[in-house]
């Protein structure tokens, strides 16, 4: 049994496919956490989460502005060793 050839529009299809179940996904995903954010469990379950967030982010910052810190150090020490020379 031969295929038939493959055409631009197929691909295409299969593109859509892929973008539908993706967004079905998503929104199946917000359905489920609504109703798990209804039950007090889950209310704490996202409570954890949110506190988890906020640590990382936290922790991110400061490694962010810690590393700025550093090469402003670095620019400096660079500036003084230039203007000695």
């Amino acid at each position: 049994m031969a295929s038939r050839p493959r055409t631009d529009t197929d691909g295409e299809d299969q593109d859509m496919g892929k973008l539908f179940w993706l967004v079905t996904g998503v929104v199946l995903g917000f359905v489920g956490a609504h109703f798990v954010n209804q039950t007090a469990e889950g209310r704490q379950f996202f409570s954890r989460v949110n506190r988890g967030m906020d640590e990382f982010g936290r922790a991110f910052t400061a490694g962010y502005e810690s590393e700025a810190d550093d090469e402003a150090d670095a620019e400096a020490l660079a500036a003084a060793l230039n203007e000695r020379a």
